[in-house]
């Protein structure tokens, strides 16, 4: 049964276990500065923030960037919360502060830390449980493995999304409680909304399944139809409210390169049944399948979950089974779907079914908790972790499963158990006692971290703070960069020196605001990113490369029609622009060189008289003027000549659905040349300021849907107010 708490108790507590987050990572970070500067954080999160940052600075929403044709849609991207607004307020306020880029990875992830940790805290207080042991769960939920060796650190996206699922959770539980008012339905809607903008489709699955878990139960236990009602409202406000970012990942995902991913990826990164004993010893090592499909030796550090949670459970079942059973039941079926969920293959867009293991955690949190707080003596988990570590180090010398790591950390593990047990049966009456799940749980995910890499093998590059200045590129061009797989050449462990400043590899071209092809992109949506053939990471086909070079690099060329007067080419890569009357050398570096086409910089708007993509077409040149080449839209003075044909206009930016164009109030229609760029016919005697603004259907409508839905949560909450200032105590909605 819920309890109400005080106000001020639970404002402490949630500070505190704040606070415990905090210093936990400063910890961390005192040892490693570079702790949460790795991979995907470096080459596409941050510099991507950069640019949103320099967006919200011209006073432009960041839904498109130029400096990027493969990442150019960065609300379709979804995974950068371009529509939410916590993860744009963090990065307006971050980048005002003078930081290197690891301090600024650092602070986002913090600061994204914390609220989980306080999400989960206020779950658990709500659910009746102890400051103690809700502090013990908003850790676990906060510092579990995964969470800190792949989310905090590399995924930024799974970490925006899942720091709301514990909110969400907690308004969803809030909106089923029948003692609370009609307005109960509003508790869901904000965190339901922050998760599904914070960027990470897995975490909206999790929240699917969690709502879905919850209406089965309400309905089961109450046999009442509308208990769930006030709930699903609300949900479906949150997700109102975040139409724009769901609707632009469905429209970019379209025709994209996701949807022929390999049927391959499907069995990467599945948790296996032999890896479950790294929750009580991290150092566990067995096979995984990796990002390669290559079954690799791995350590269990993404199933760290502080020792006691998987302890104090298994104590329950083993020495209270039935009642644990009886009184969890809908905990403990939860908990066994998530798990058969992190080892079963993945399907459709979905990959790496490792990733629902942050819910899994969080659930075990709460089950552990709930079996210290009714069920079991807290000296028996003791005695049973302690039973739990000596067996696993035994079972890993044996099955030769220990690794490097064992040794270290299964003897702090030992004495943390030593410690913990002897706390329980010398301390009974100490009024420290409830806390040693706490300390036990903090130390002994500081023991994993500080003996186990955080990073989990994935790459780190080391780029620095020169890469927000252009040079040796020019902004006023537009470049294509052809370098080998990034991963394997640019690595700190093979390029242990500073790199990028020529190449720009990822989207890293964001930070000093250049124009490049290339871009970081898990979509590759329709057009340059298929026709190039990129990779995720940026690189473009090494086949598909040489030919743009070698017979698309003329004037007449393809990369002309698209507007590239620039091209980097990497060391490694033995290729040169053609023809060379076309090109010349202006830098050569250690990276490589880099070609400018001995013409001027190309316009972002140019009047051709003929197209490929049209071949029995002419069309007249027309007079372009003041050309203002922003953001979202791009305005010029046009002029075509009367009494002939109509001009023809291209557009040095990528295309994507959803380009309207008009001259005053004349409308006209905008097309592509193969999806690339967009074209506009101009009808003759035309003349006057053309727009070409961005602004597709999925824009449109939700902007709509969450106006509306805006709407109704502003007047719910006016009126929960109204009803809380007339009954003259605390509202309960």
């Amino acid at each position: 049964m819920k309890i109400r708490v005080n106000l001020r108790p639970n404002l402490t507590g949630a500070v505190s276990a704040g606070l415990l987050v905090v210093a936990f990572c400063l910890i961390l970070l005192w040892r490693n500065p570079l702790l949460f500067w790795n991979d995907d954080y470096e080459l596409s999160v941050l510099p991507v923030f950069a640019d949103m940052a320099r967006s919200w600075s011209e006073g432009h929403w960041p839904i498109l960037s130029p400096c990027s044709w493969v990442c150019g849609n960065l609300a379709g991207e979804f995974q950068y919360g371009t529509f939410s607004v916590f993860v744009n307020a963090a990065v307006i306020l971050i980048w005002k502060f003078p930081l290197t880029f690891p301090q600024q990875a650092a602070a986002l992830s913090i600061a994204h830390l914390v609220l989980l940790a306080i999400g989960a805290y206020l779950l658990a207080r709500d659910r009746g449980f102890s400051t103690s042991l809700s502090i013990f769960v908003a850790l676990v939920a906060s510092l579990n493995g995964w969470i800190i060796c792949w989310g905090a650190t590399d995924w930024f996206g799974a970490l925006g999304a899942f720091t709301w699922l514990p909110w969400a959770w907690w308004g969803a539980e809030r909106a089923l409680d029948a003692r609370r008012t009609k307005c109960r339905f509003l508790w869901p809607a904000p965190f339901v909304y922050l998760l599904v903008t914070g960027g990470f489709p897995y975490t909206v699955l999790m929240l699917l399944l969690l709502i879905a878990w919850l209406s089965i139960k309400s309905l089961i236990q109450t046999r009442k139809l509308f208990s769930i009602v006030p709930m699903l409202v609300g949900v479906a406000l949150g997700f109102g409210l975040s139409a724009p970012a769901w609707m632009a990942l469905l429209d970019l995902v379209q025709g994209s390169a996701r949807e022929l991913q390999s049927a391959a990826a499907h069995w990467q990164w599945r948790v296996p049944l032999a890896a479950l004993p790294g929750m009580i010893l991290p150092s566990w090592i067995v096979n995984w399948t990796d990002f390669s499909s290559r079954s690799l030796p791995h350590t269990a550090a993404e199933l760290a979950c502080g020792l006691v949670a998987p302890a104090a459970l298994v104590a329950g079942l083993v020495w209270r089974g039935r009642r644990v059973v009886r009184q969890m039941k809908w905990e403990l079926i939860l908990l066994l779907l998530v798990l058969l969920l992190c080892m079963t293959p993945t399907a459709g867009l979905f990959r790496w079914s490792f990733r629902w293991l942050p819910f899994f955690h969080l659930i075990l949190a709460i089950c552990a908790a709930e079996v210290l707080h009714t069920v079991l003596p807290s000296t028996i988990a003791a005695i049973t972790a302690l039973a739990l570590v000596v067996l696993t180090g035994i079972a890993a010398f044996i099955f030769r499963t220990a690794g490097s790591y064992t040794l270290p950390l299964g003897w702090i593990f030992l004495g943390l158990v030593a410690v913990w047990s002897s706390w329980e049966l010398l301390g009974r009456h100490s009024k420290f006692r409830p806390w040693a799940p706490v300390a036990i749980t903090f130390c002994a995910f500081l023991a994993t971290y500080l003996c186990i890499p955080t990073n989990c093998g994935v790459p780190r590059y080391n780029f620095s703070q020169p890469l927000l200045k252009p040079e040796p590129l020019d902004p006023r061009r537009l470049y294509l960069t052809v370098y080998p797989w990034a991963e394997l050449t640019y690595a700190a462990t093979n390029t242990p020196q500073p790199v990028g400043r020529t190449l720009r590899p990822g989207s890293t071209s964001m930070w000093a605001g250049l124009r490049l092809i290339n871009g970081y992109s898990p979509i590759r949506a329709a057009g340059v990113a298929r026709e190039f053939a990129t990779s995720i990471h940026g690189e473009i086909n090494p086949e598909v490369g040489s030919h743009l070079l070698n017979h698309q690099a003329g004037k007449d060329g393809e990369l002309a029609a698209i507007g590239v007067d620039g091209i980097v080419v990497a060391r490694e890569v033995s290729i040169t622009p053609q023809p060379s009357s076309e090109w010349e050398l202006v830098v050569s570096t250690e990276e490589g060189n880099v070609f400018h086409r001995r013409s001027a910089p190309f316009s972002r708007v140019r009047s051709v008289i003929s197209i490929n993509s049209r071949p029995n077409e002419q069309f007249v040149p027309s007079t372009i003027s003041q050309i203002n080449d922003s953001r979202n839209f791009v305005e010029a003075d046009i002029e075509v000549p009367s009494g002939g044909r109509p001009a023809l206009l291209t557009f040095s930016r990528p295309y994507f659905r959803g380009y309207k164009a008009r001259i005053r109030d004349q409308k006209l229609a905008v097309t592509s040349y193969r999806g690339l760029f967009p074209i506009v016919e101009v009808p003759a005697g035309v003349h006057g300021r053309l727009t070409l603004s961005y602004r597709p259907s999925w824009l449109v409508w939700g902007d709509s849907v969450a106006a509306v839905c805006g709407l109704i949560v502003l007047l719910g909450v006016i009126a929960a107010c109204r009803y809380s200032s007339s009954t003259g105590t605390e509202s309960r909605s």
